[in-house]
């Protein structure tokens, strides 16, 4: 019993030191925060979410983000017809994929005070995406909470090496603040040419 203590007592201690390091401690701000979602980010590719995110913008009276999202047309008549502030709202068109999405908006929202992001995507997306945004946000002491958007007959399920490269891809950002994957393409553009 003693040697079991002990090793619990050791692990947490383990634990505990990994988490004092200074690259981990947003991190561990992030995985403790209880506070309430500040604003919603919803990524695009999907009507769906963006009419989910509206909704919900409105019922709870936070901001709203939209990242790589239908045309502004659409999207400011979506916005006008739920009756949500315009000045809630912002649409952003830097992202070109998932990872895109967290890197292009992270600081700002660290700039801002957003500690605890409503993150809203599709269902057959929200692993890659909480994964990346986990690794993205909680950088940065971001704590995310994700809200699924069902795609029923639409779903696609995503293969594990696409995850695994997005989670590669977002500890290099991390590391560097480069995509690496903009780095390939410039290498070997065919790689990439149908993705």
């Amino acid at each position: 019993m003693l040697r079991f203590s002990l090793r619990v007592l050791v692990f947490s201690g383990l634990v505990y030191g990994l988490f004092e390091i200074s690259f981990l401690r947003s991190y561990r701000t992030a995985i403790f925060n209880l506070d309430p979602p500040q604003l919603i980010l919803v990524l695009g590719g999907d009507v769906d979410r963006e009419h989910v995110g509206v909704r919900l913008a409105n019922e709870l009276k936070l901001p709203l983000v939209v990242s790589g999202g239908s045309n502004p047309e659409h999207a400011d008549w979506l916005i006008r017809s739920a009756g949500l502030p315009p000045e809630l709202v912002k649409l952003d068109y830097r992202a070109q994929d998932t990872l895109g999405n967290f890197t292009s908006l992270v600081d700002e929202f660290l700039i801002d005070g957003i500690s605890h992001v409503l993150l809203i995507t599709s269902e057959d997306h929200l692993s890659r995406a909480m994964l990346v945004g986990w690794m993205v946000a909680g950088s940065r002491g971001i704590h995310l909470t994700g809200l699924s958007v069902p795609c029923n007959s639409l779903c696609i399920e995503e293969k594990w090496q696409k995850k695994a490269f997005d989670l590669v891809r977002s500890f290099v950002w991390i590391l560097t603040g480069k995509d690496m994957k903009a780095l390939l393409t410039l290498k070997w553009p065919q790689l990439f040419s149908a993705a």
